[in-house]
């Protein structure tokens, strides 16, 4: 909250799609598309509520499961094909005065179809807006990738041309070189901030002062139709993306004040994922004397305890855990159900207890533990919901790394 102020996000969400129907509950990369918008809301510092308007019992119900408030289901005469924002916004906030007598300072409008949010998106948006009182509203916006000062419309009876737009001082924009017409920029959905009273007092959803919230182009998508939704997963994935995005899948968890145990796998950990195997199938693999290291310092001056979790049966891997004195469980198959017996065994919550793993089998393990680190070369979708990625690769320092960021939150200094 800002100084007592009272703001609002509304992610409006229609239940009636035909281009892609059910698209603000659908699968988008792994989650409800309308997850993405509600977790950006959420996280914002200084929004008070997130709000979910919507004319469909199951995207309320969805909603309500990500943590929205869904007060209300919008009457089928605000849920038209042709609805604009403006009377959404002016029911809600009309069915909220009424009936639980609230009444916001500011609203932040997130629309479910720009799921891609930088990190910080929301918050800035509603500084720009809170150090500018005399404008009216914030807008996301992107540089243009088209000029409209070079494009024309077609009269109907004589089929001329005729410039869209011209530009003082310049004759003939049209032929002008792109560097001398002035910048031009786009409208994203990303985000939208606003002053309550430029809704209810102005009757409008910008108002006449308008202040731009830059927003690099990488992040700009909006999905209205199926190849949308495809290009824009594909571009996730391709783009890496997922760490610098408000994300759904991750909201990562802060470092346990009180670790008593890390647990680690093996191959992608401890080794760099590779294997040497000779004439007789006998196995061989990299190790980190490093991390051995770093191992060492941590259990001595913190007591903390680690142990092994490997899928393997390889005697590789006893032997190097042998060596440094560190129990292995072998042969795991369903790590989540091992990591449990460990801490039931040993008494332990799971707030207590710090996990690293490189492959999708060690991602069962992460929502049972308290915090889930992974090397910088993990899978993509271990990275994607680690709490921490270290930016050492696995069997070439991710695990001293890891052990000497948990020194130092201890305020212990490291050799």
């Amino acid at each position: 909250m800002v100084a007592g102020r009272e703001i609002l996000a509304i992610i409006p969400a229609r239940g009636g799609s035909k281009g892609i129907p059910g698209k603000n509950i659908k699968d988008f990369a792994g989650f409800p598309l309308i997850a993405y918008s509600i977790v950006a809301g959420l996280r914002s510092e200084w929004v008070t509520r997130v709000i979910v308007s919507t004319d469909d019992e199951k995207i309320a119900e969805i909603a309500r499961g990500w943590g929205a408030d869904v007060p209300f289901l919008r009457p089928e005469q605000f849920a038209q094909d042709d609805t604009l924002d403006l009377p959404v916004a002016k029911h809600c906030l009309d069915w909220l005065a009424a009936y639980q007598d609230y009444q916001p300072d500011a609203l932040v409008w997130l629309r479910p179809t720009s799921p891609i949010r930088p990190l910080d998106c929301v918050d800035d948006a509603l500084r720009l807006l809170l150090d500018h009182p005399e404008a009216d509203s914030v807008r996301g916006v992107v540089p243009a990738g088209q000029n409209p000062f070079k494009m024309w419309t077609i009269e109907a009876g004589t089929h001329r041309m005729t410039p869209l737009l011209g530009v003082d001082g310049i004759a003939e924009p049209y032929n002008a070189p792109r560097q001398v017409l002035p910048d031009v920029y786009w409208q994203t959905g990303h985000i939208d901030a606003l002053w309550t009273k430029t809704v209810t007092e102005k009757n409008s959803m910008t108002g006449a002062v308008i202040l731009p919230l830059m927003i690099e182009p990488r992040f700009t998508v909006d999905i209205d139709n199926p190849s949308d939704w495809k290009n824009a997963e594909v571009m996730l994935q391709r783009d890496a993306l997922f760490a610098e995005m408000v994300d759904p899948a991750n909201q990562r968890r802060g470092l346990p004040e009180d670790i008593k145990l890390i647990v680690l796998d093996f191959d992608g950990v401890m080794t760099d994922n590779r294997v040497w195997v000779d004439e007789h199938g006998q196995e061989m693999v990299a190790a980190n004397r490093s991390d051995s290291l770093g191992l060492e310092i941590l259990r001595k001056r913190t007591g903390i305890e680690v142990m092994v979790l490997s899928r393997e049966t390889n005697k590789v891997v006893k032997a190097r855990c042998d060596k440094l004195k560190l129990p292995v469980f072998q042969a795991v198959v369903d790590k989540k159900q091992a990591i449990q017996d460990v801490m039931a065994a040993k008494k332990l919550s799971p707030s207590q207890v710090v996990y690293m793993g490189n492959d999708t089998n060690d991602l069962p393990v992460f929502p049972e533990v308290g915090f889930a680190a992974a090397p910088a070369d993990a899978h993509p979708e271990v990275i994607r919901r680690a709490d921490l990625v270290v930016s050492m690769p696995g069997g070439k320092g991710a695990v001293r790394e890891l052990c000497d960021m948990i020194l130092s939150c201890l305020n212990d200094g490291v050799d």
